[in-house]
């Protein structure tokens, strides 16, 4: 079975001044992405706006990465919706279009138990043949993936592994400890990405690597040599720009900075697109940093 590695990109979805998709622009990113080192290109995550766009842009999407990508690196593609039946019928669609893995976040804005996460993950993978990743995002969605529910999940063996963007350290390494060794976990924190790897996580799914992505990448390939100095170091080039993160949005901030970089991905889709004087400039300022 497929297992998650490296530093994975929730690329950008870029749109034009009007908000509709640009396709052009999309391709040019992966290229950019995939040259810089990128271990896997992840459509339609949380950087990817997977909130704002209806099922038919999502399936436009999805289908202009996986043709872009061509098989160079594997392509994630996030699914999941709020309820169960959406999020198999996205899904399936997202198999025949030639995703290689499936990211399910955990069903938002509905308070439901760890119970009835259980009953929606087992649907799904009973449902798609394909590797899934589970997306614990609690934050955001209202809902913690417990750990115990993760290990019920394990008996699935085409659920492969969580990304863990709680933020909570000790929430992952109880995802590597006590679920199953089988399981990848990859950090969604990019503060977090080296600890994860020196405990057992297998890398990480990075928002900054839209902005960084050589930077991000070093990170992984440092630790997997042996040079956890140097690794460090790179870890901790990036909390300047985490911090300008917390301005506004994070992914939409994130976006904004790839737009002052040159990369013209358009603005986020309203009412989160942060184009704000004040965060321009801690932006630009960050650069500087980088130079």
């Amino acid at each position: 079975m497929f297992k998650p590695e490296g530093i994975i990109a929730p690329i950008l979805t870029p749109l034009t001044a009007e908000e509709k998709f640009n396709e052009k622009e999309l391709r040019s990113q992966i290229n950019r992405l995939i040259n810089a080192g990128i271990n896997g290109i992840f459509a339609l995550g949380t950087n990817g706006e997977f909130y704002a766009f209806s099922k038919e842009e999502k399936i436009e999407i999805i289908k202009v990465t996986v043709d872009e990508v061509k098989g160079r690196v594997p392509v994630y593609a996030g699914t999941g919706c709020i309820t169960t039946q959406e999020t198999i019928e996205l899904s399936k669609i997202a198999k025949e279009l030639g995703v290689d893995v499936l990211s399910i976040i955990s069903p938002y804005f509905a308070g439901i138990s760890q119970d009835d996460l259980y009953r929606h993950f087992s649907s799904v993978a009973e449902a798609v043949d394909l590797p899934i990743l589970l997306y614990n995002i609690p934050a955001r969605t209202g809902n913690n993936i417990d750990y115990t529910t993760v290990k019920k999940l394990a008996k699935y063996q085409n659920i492969i592994g969580i990304k863990d963007s709680s933020g909570n350290f000790d929430n992952t390494l109880k995802y590597i400890e006590n679920t199953d060794p089988r399981l990848s976990v990859l950090a969604g924190s990019d503060s977090l990405i080296l600890w994860t790897l020196l405990a057992g996580g297998t890398g990480a799914i990075s928002g900054c690597s839209n902005v960084f992505p050589e930077l991000m990448v070093s990170i992984y390939q440092l630790w997997s040599q042996g040079k956890i100095e140097e690794a460090n170091e790179a870890q901790k080039k990036i909390r300047p720009f985490r911090n300008v993160m917390q301005m506004g949005n994070p992914n939409s901030v994130v976006k904004r900075a790839v737009n002052l970089l040159g990369h013209p991905v358009g603005p986020g889709r309203e009412p989160s697109n942060c184009n704000k004087p004040e965060i321009d400039a801690a932006l630009l300022k960050v650069f500087e940093l980088y130079k």
